[in-house]
């Protein structure tokens, strides 16, 4: 007969334990007996009294009465206690208990050493008795003394062992020592010589063993020692395999429990190690030293000596940690001889590898296990199979062979679900499976995933995930499945081919239509929780950047309230402990902020790994820090798409600062939340940005046509419109713009400027212009209402013309007509020159004068139609700073821009600006070369004047008298604003000023009457310094009065032959410095038009008084008068030229201010008086 169920929990130390069998009987409920049972087996070592020596117990609550057939063999497996639990209610059914318990003991009574009964539940009289194997508790509360008695127990049965033990190591009789056996050697031994000495020494040497095992379990280690050293070699040399097998297991077993006190099972950690195992373990045994002691006579009787010398020269017997594993191997070859052996075997090479395990010599102790799993053990049950295959992978995982380990875990899995078994266990199965995981490197948590390369073998790893997906289906479980699914496809998704993608992707399509999954924490224990599995592969995100608002909803902080986020708490000016958080650390900040209640977007990179189209539902953004309204998108992705933008959109509802920590998606019926934390590889600049208070929002509409030009340097996405709009130079169109408030705040601030970009020509007027005051007045405007603002655009470029537009203007043979005949002006006209200075000398004058209010036409030939004219762009920017709400309490505002286009075309030019002196000082000639470019007839005017009509392509000129400006009394710039003013600058704005000043006075418009187009001329670009010199009146102011009548231009002043004629003349001093003293000289002549001027006229013109006028100094801002008189003797035209004598301070001054007036007086004769 032999063992058919092996102990796999065993291990060598349990060779120095004695079997205790602990069993209901009766009616007990399983939890009450577990609870007692684990009361009990505490009492797991007893020191025994008046001993040193420790009786270590093994209790099990079940034991085949076939195994305790083997008690002669090894006496640890000899059942030597009884401990029997069960309820009695009444005294009439104690008979009855009484009767069953004798049956339980009658089971193992050839082997008990003592046994007890534990009643429950019985009182009275019975219970009151005093039995030694009795003992009676009330209830199963009720028994505080349940270990006591377990110990004195123990003591009882260490009594029977101790007499066992001494009855065999004194044994007399001789030659007839009886011949142990085990169940399938008694009928081989039948008919055997029992007086051979062959016999008697197999005889002696299995007495020796078995005394070996007793002396082991009374806790005398070095005796047992002895004995296991004579039963080896009695038992060697009569090739007793099967006993010699057991005898050095024998040796080795104690040899382990003398190295290794804590044990090697790991569960007698607790054990109190005995006087022979206190010794010093270096000195018991040299390693690889074979040397053995044995000393019978040294056998003690009560196996307690005080002498520890003695114990120390025993400690020589004990195996050293290598010999031991040598011998075992010795042992299990003996046992592989013995068909009837092979769960001794089993459990020999079980205990060898614990032993080894704690020797950390892994590659030996596989060896043995190896060994273990061909034994035969004959036919076993599937649950008997389990169990095999699952201690095998325990052991390979105590010695660090994690994949055999989950090799045969998984083995033991498949076992549960075996076609024969008639209920598979499947949840046994798949509890197994999960077993098996770390063995793979397989973990289900998907961040071990993201941490480096992949670990494990792939094929084995999805074979074992599609083990579990079947086995959570077969549990009717589908979310599990679910689940394992997801795990599989997230991470081994770089393994499956494209057909196997397909199949995984349709299964989990199918489990999810029945249970979708989910973000949640499958709790499958206590210890085991499976974590949510996001999809950050399905789609593959490479890149998550949040986007700016656009440049019209983009909140701009006030300049002066740039500072007020900024704590005042510290006194430094920046902190760094207050602007950077330990938050800010580990989420940059972004620079640009969003507005609550605006829609705010993130872009995302992502791509398709997939053979076949992706549909991804439900995807939006997750966020933390402020209300967030996420709005979920829908994309489909072609397979294999390459990078694909995906933009996801959503509303801050509260302001502060928000994190996006991630997406979540919907991807076979399998919602993700995927955080960025856990996607290292995704490229971001930041995921934390500022959301400010809400802001009102404005939507602007124009008159004119919308275009699709861009101001450069601006973009399309800074400009919320653009209008264009061609126009003539010097043109005016008017822009009506309406604003609308779209948003939900009240817009309570409105302010609109205006920028000239991309230009180089120079503007000559305000490009555009605005009155704001109307649209003010209707603030605060409410959401949904509208506000109407009209914007002035005036076109006024350069009307100057280039030098090689038109040829210079031959002024030869062209006269002047409409001047009368008298005037000196017969002669013909020529243009200043602009390098020639001016020269009052009347014999050296160049420049006639014409009549005031006269204009002169000249007419030019049509220019030629290769001429090239410049056509011009015009492009300005209109803002919109706006602001409400709560968000303007803040220090927020928004922008709106309008680009305005403006294509010029040319409507006159200037060809060239030349001046003709008039016949008053304060008065002079502009003549203008005016071209039309246009294709249309164009009509020009001047002062309210007659116009005058161009042609196309043609060029007249025109002469305009006007008084000369004052340019000294245009406002000037303050010293401060002069000193830090470029000087060139300081000039162009002296420029600008007069050329304004000028261009009032002319009030030049010209007009095309076909196209119903008018605007106005401006000469400023045309003027150069010459001409505004000029036009500039003199500092120096003459006056010149005849008989109290100034005399300038053209006038005549009328008087009497031989009556006195007064003359005065009168000097303003308009510069900033003194004048004078001066003196002038009075020269009259008389021009007979013919080119001949006579000035001795003596005879003619005589002085009263001196010829020469005297004026003192004269200050800034001050006058002075010289007074003289003049006796014309007769009748005629007279001319007074007024000349200045050499001297040093008209040297030092401008000709041009010592021009007077010229004097023309007409002598007419004396009437006759009447009668005479």
């Amino acid at each position: 007969m032999k063992m058919s169920v092996p102990d796999y929990m065993q291990c060598a130390e349990d060779h120095q334990t004695v079997l205790v069998v602990v069993q209901p009987f009766g009616i007990v409920p399983e939890d009450h007996f577990f609870k007692i049972y684990k009361r009990i087996a505490s009492v797991s070592q007893v020191s025994i009294r008046d001993s040193q020596r420790i009786l270590y117990i093994r209790y099990r609550h079940h034991y085949l009465p076939e195994n305790n057939e083997w008690g002669d063999f090894q006496t640890h497996r000899k059942v030597v206690g009884l401990i029997a639990i069960t309820t009695c209610t009444s005294a009439k059914d104690w008979p009855q208990t009484a009767e069953r318990f004798h049956g339980q003991k009658e089971v193992y009574s050839s082997t008990l050493y003592d046994s007890r009964c534990l009643v429950f539940g019985l009182q009275g009289e019975i219970a009151e008795q005093q039995r030694t194997d009795m003992a009676f508790y009330p209830s199963f509360d009720e028994c505080s003394d349940v270990e006591r008695r377990v110990e004195d127990f123990v003591e009882s049965i260490f009594i029977v062992l101790e007499s066992k033990r001494l009855d065999r190591a004194t044994d007399k009789s001789g030659d007839k020592t009886p011949l142990l056996c085990v169940p399938f050697e008694k009928k081989d031994f039948v008919g055997l010589d029992t007086d051979s000495r062959h016999y008697k020494k197999r005889c002696q040497g299995r007495m020796r063993k078995h005394v070996g095992d007793l002396c082991l379990q009374a806790g005398m280690l070095q005796d047992a020692l002895v004995h296991y050293h004579m039963a080896v070699e009695l038992l060697r040399g009569v090739n007793d395999h099967l006993w010699l097998g057991a005898a050095l297991e024998g040796l080795c077993s104690a040899s382990v429990i003398s190295h290794y006190p804590g044990g090697t099972g790991g569960k007698l950690l607790g054990r109190k190690p005995s006087i022979s195992q206190t010794t010093d373990a270096g000195k018991r045994h040299r390693p690889g030293a074979q040397e053995v002691l044995i000393d019978p006579g040294a056998l003690t009787t009560n196996g307690i000596s005080a002498d520890t010398s003695t114990e120390i020269g025993r400690a020589k017997n004990c195996l050293s940690p290598e010999d031991i594993i040598e011998k075992y191997k010795e042992a299990i070859s003996y046992y592989g001889k013995y068909k009837n052996a092979g769960v001794i075997e089993l459990e020999a090479c079980v205990k060898a590898v614990r032993v080894l395990a704690i020797q950390k010599r892994a590659r030996e102790a596989s060896e043995f296990l190896q060994n273990a799993v061909y034994i035969n053990l004959g036919q076993l049950s599937e649950e008997e199979k389990i169990q095999r295959y699952s201690i095998l992978s325990e052991l390979y995982e105590l010695i660090g062979f994690h994949r055999k380990s989950a090799f045969f875990k998984r083995v033991a899995a498949m076992q549960c679900v075996a076609p024969t078994i008639p209920e598979p266990g499947w949840r046994a199965c798949y509890k197994l499976l999960l077993e098996t995981l770390p063995g793979y490197s397989l973990s289900l948590d998907p961040k071990d995933f993201n941490k480096g390369t992949h670990r494990g073998w792939a094929a084995v790893q999805m074979r074992l995930l599609h083990e579990l997906v079947y086995a959570s289906r077969r549990m009717g479980n589908p979310g599990l499945s679910v689940r394992h699914l997801s795990f599989l496809l997230q991470t081994m998704l770089d393994f499956l081919s494209d057909q196997e993608k397909k199949e995984v992707t349709q299964s989990l399509e199918n489990y999810s239509s029945k249970c979708p999954g989910g973000m949640e924490v499958i709790t499958l224990s206590a210890e085991l929780k499976l974590p949510p599995v996001p999809f950050t592969k399905l789609p593959i995100v490479r890149s998550v950047k949040l986007l700016n608002l656009p440049v019209s909803l983009r909140p701009h902080k006030v300049k002066g309230l740039l500072g007020q986020n900024v704590s005042t708490a510290s006194p430094f000016i920046y902190s760094p402990i207050i602007m950077h958080s330990r938050g800010e650390e580990r989420c940059k900040k972004i620079d640009f902020q969003w507005v609550q209640g605006d829609v705010c977007e993130v872009q995302l990179m992502v791509y398709n790994p997939m053979p076949y189209e992706l549909r991804v539902e439900n995807m939006g953004l997750l966020t933390s820090g402020v209300q967030f309204e996420s709005l979920p998108a829908a994309l489909s992705l072609p397979a294999e798409s390459g990078l694909y933008p995906v933009t996801l959109v959503g509303v801050p509802r509260t302001a502060g600062n928000i994190t996006v920590n991630g997406y979540h998606t919907s991807v076979f019926g399998v919602t993700s939340d995927c955080l960025l934390e856990d996607l290292p590889a995704v490229k971001t600049s930041g995921c934390l940005v500022e959301v400010i208070p809400s802001l009102p929002r404005l939507q602007l509409a124009t008159s004119l046509p919308r275009s699709a030009h861009t101001p450069q340097p601006m973009s399309k996405e800074e400009l919320s419109s653009s209008v264009s709009v061609q126009l003539f130079n010097g043109e005016t169109q008017q822009l009506t713009i309406t604003l609308e408030n779209i948003g939900c705040e009240d817009i309570e601030t409105l302010e609109v400027t205006s920028k000239v970009v991309n230009t180089k020509e120079k503007v000559f007027s305000n490009f555009l212009s605005w009155k704001l005051e109307e649209a003010l007045s209707h603030l605060p405007l409410k959401p949904g209402l509208t506000v109407t603002l009209t914007v002035s655009i005036q076109v006024k470029l350069d009307f100057s013309g280039q030098e090689n537009l038109l040829q210079d203007l031959n002024d030869d043979g062209i006269s002047v007509t409409g001047l009368p005949i008298c005037s000196p002006l017969r002669q013909v006209l020529k243009p200043r020159p602009e390098t020639k200075p001016i020269s009052n000398d009347s014999g050296k004058l160049e420049y006639s004068h014409i009549k005031k209010g006269e204009r002169i036409w000249v007419k030019r030939g049509p220019v030629r139609k290769g001429d090239c004219i410049k056509h011009n762009t015009l492009e300005a920017v209109l803002n919109f700073k706006y602001s409400g709400g709560a968000g303007k309490v803040d220090g927020y505002y928004r922008e709106l821009s309008l680009g305005v286009h403006v294509d010029v075309e040319p409507s006159v030019f200037f060809t060239r600006v030349n001046t003709l002196p008039a016949t008053s000082t304060r008065q002079c000639h502009l003549l203008l070369d005016i071209f039309n470019p246009t294709e249309h007839e164009l009509t020009v005017s001047a002062n309210r004047s007659q116009d005058l009509v161009l042609h196309a392509s043609e060029c007249q000129r025109m002469a305009i008298q006007v008084d000369k400006f004052d340019f000294e009394s245009l406002p000037q710039l303050d010293q401060e604003t002069a000193h830090f003013t470029n000087p060139k600058q300081l000039e162009e704005e002296r420029q600008h000023a007069r050329g304004c000043q000028i261009n009032s006075k002319l009030q030049i418009c010209w007009s095309i009457p076909s196209l119903q187009r008018c605007g106005e001329a401006s000469v400023e670009g045309a003027l150069n310094q010459l001409v505004l010199e000029h036009l500039q009146l003199a500092p120096l102011q003459w006056d010149v009065l005849v008989n109290g009548k100034p005399c300038d231009s053209d006038l005549v002043a009328d008087c009497k032959v031989g009556d006195a004629v007064t003359l005065e003349v009168k000097l303003t001093n308009l510069s900033k410095n003194p004048v004078g003293p001066l003196a002038l000289t009075v020269m009259p002549f008389q021009d007979y038009q013919n080119g001949v001027q006579n000035y001795d006229l003596d005879k003619a013109v005589t002085f009263i008084g001196s010829e020469t006028f005297f004026i003192d100094t004269v200050k800034p801002k001050e006058s002075s008068t010289c007074n003289g008189a003049l006796l014309f003797l007769y009748m005629g035209d007279y001319y007074l030229n007024i000349k200045f004598q050499d001297d040093n301070t008209r040297r030092e001054l401008p000709l041009a201010w010592f021009t007077l007036p010229s004097v023309y007086i007409r002598a007419l004769d004396t009437p006759l008086q009447a009668g005479a």
